[in-house]
């Protein structure tokens, strides 16, 4: 079982020179990056040489591979994530000479001190979401300080240093550590239950966004859509001092309502605000990136910014790396990437890609992350693969911060498909790239799906598509 930071103790007041235990994760690094720009000494250590590693060290950061105590050095700070394991060797140097450990989210706090805070929450689209409030304050001269989870494409990186007081930043609740923030402005993205074996239960998890959403000290923007955020907006409305509440979606009592979502390539969305009527035209796919943009726009307009602004913002907003990514054409072929790691999120990146798609067909590669979603979701794993998927390929799980259950492996996705002959568990991915190869056709697609390391295989399927069209 891996650790559960102190997330109550003080934070000192100067961190000095800090050490990331895991600064090649999408997370951490962008932490890391915002410390070396604010001046700090850093270091860091990962399991394995990458690009992010590599960039790491180019802008100053001294970066090993491997863990080992003696990487901790001459630090002042260790930042760690809760996907670390006790036994950590530069965990237990630290704990051995006193130096304050520190979760991620509680050394993001100590930079963002002072600052206007926007912070986007929810179990599904906190990425895009944040991704696109950024760009249109970038695109708009407003020069935030900002922390995604994922690289914004057109800004080439995933958290940068800005000039005015705001700071926008990417709020995990997997592990509680979103209460940590002083808000400004919230945006609720849904509240779709998720990361139970922390919470334990539904009720715990929405409680969680409840205390999240009311420490908004300006604004909250939150989904009328969802069941489980509506719970939430209640129970804000129901605490002394709530702050205003802006609801966005489809339902008929939104108070920035969608009227007409139109899917394409990209997709464009009519939406009604303050009584005056809206269109907004992305470059990205899907009706969940709709939603999304419209999320972003109330919380814009939060800000002050003009409304026909903040659409322009939003319109110029690319995407981020790991969403609907395309990796490259093989065979005529397309092979794309996706975070998703929640059937509703699945969902929505399986249609997004049936519009990309056209008369073609998709074929998915799955990873299931964590053996305990795997366990208490296989069944909606398999639903969604078989309704929205024309054939799917299921890896054996990536644990990430967990340890092995007995018995909990892909196979339990695999098993509860309906027609077995659209399905394969294939755990070596020789095998797995191989046999999506040869599933595919001229003009389908294949998508990677997981925020494990899935995206590794796509250098096997681009191989394995390009020596089957050489086969013929």
């Amino acid at each position: 079982m891996t650790i559960k930071p102190d997330l109550t103790q003080p934070i000192p007041d100067d961190l000095g020179a800090v050490h990331f235990v895991g600064i090649g994760g999408s997370g951490m690094s962008g932490i890391a990056r915002m410390f070396l720009a604010a001046g700090h000494r850093v270091s860091g250590s990962d399991a394995r040489e990458t690009a992010t590693t590599q960039t790491m060290r180019e802008l100053g950061a001294d970066v090993r591979i491997g863990h080992d105590a003696a990487n901790v050095g001459d630090a002042d700070t260790i930042v760690v994530t809760s996907a670390l394991w006790p036994d950590n060797p530069e965990l237990l140097e630290a704990q051995r000479r006193g130096i304050p450990v520190l979760h991620r989210s509680q050394a993001l706090a100590a930079l963002i001190a002072g600052q206007r805070l926007v912070a986007v929450a929810g179990a599904h689209g906190k990425t895009t979401s944040t991704g696109m409030i950024v760009t249109a304050l970038v695109e708009l001269g407003l020069d935030p300080s900002f922390v995604n989870g994922g690289v914004i494409q057109s800004l080439g990186t995933s958290s940068a240093p800005g000039s005015s007081d705001l700071f926008v930043v990417e709020a995990d609740e997997s592990d509680g550590s979103f209460l940590l923030y002083d808000v400004a402005v919230a945006l609720v993205t849904n509240v779709d239950a998720d990361h139970l074996d922390h919470y334990g239960s539904v009720e715990a998890f929405t409680e969680a966004f409840v205390d999240f959403a009311a420490k908004a000290s300006e604004r909250l923007v939150i989904s009328s859509d969802d069941g489980e955020a509506k719970r939430v907006t209640a129970g804000v409305r129901a605490r002394p001092d709530a702050p205003e509440i802006v609801t966005f979606g489809e339902a008929s009592d939104a108070d920035v309502r969608i009227e007409r979502i139109t899917e394409s390539a990209g997709v464009e969305v009519d939406f009604r605000a303050a009584g005056e009527s809206h269109h907004l035209t992305l470059r990205v796919p899907g009706r969940h990136n709709a939603v999304n943009a419209v999320g972003a726009f109330a919380v814009l307009t939060g800000l002050g910014v003009d409304p026909a602004d903040a659409i322009r913002g939003i319109e110029a907003f690319g995407g981020t790396q790991r969403r609907f990514e395309l990796h490259g054409v093989e065979r005529g072929v397309s092979v794309y990437d996706d975070y998703a790691h929640h059937p509703t999120e699945v969902a929505a990146a399986l249609k997004a890609a049936r519009n990309v798609v056209g008369d073609g067909r998709i074929i998915a590669i799955h990873q299931p992350h964590l053996y305990s979603r795997t366990r208490l979701m296989a069944g909606d794993f398999a639903k969604v693969y078989e309704d929205l998927a024309d054939h799917t390929v299921v890896l054996d799980v990536y644990g990430a911060r967990e340890d092995p259950e007995p018995g909990v492996t892909g196979a339990l996705v695999q098993e509860r498909f309906v027609d077995q002959s659209r399905v394969d568990f294939l755990p070596d991915w020789d095998e797995a790239s191989a046999r999506a190869a040869a599933v595919a056709q001229e003009g389908d697609l294949i998508m990677t799906l997981s925020c494990g390391d899935v995206y590794r295989i796509i250098p096997q399927v681009l191989t394995a598509l390009h020596e089957g069209a050489q086969s013929r």
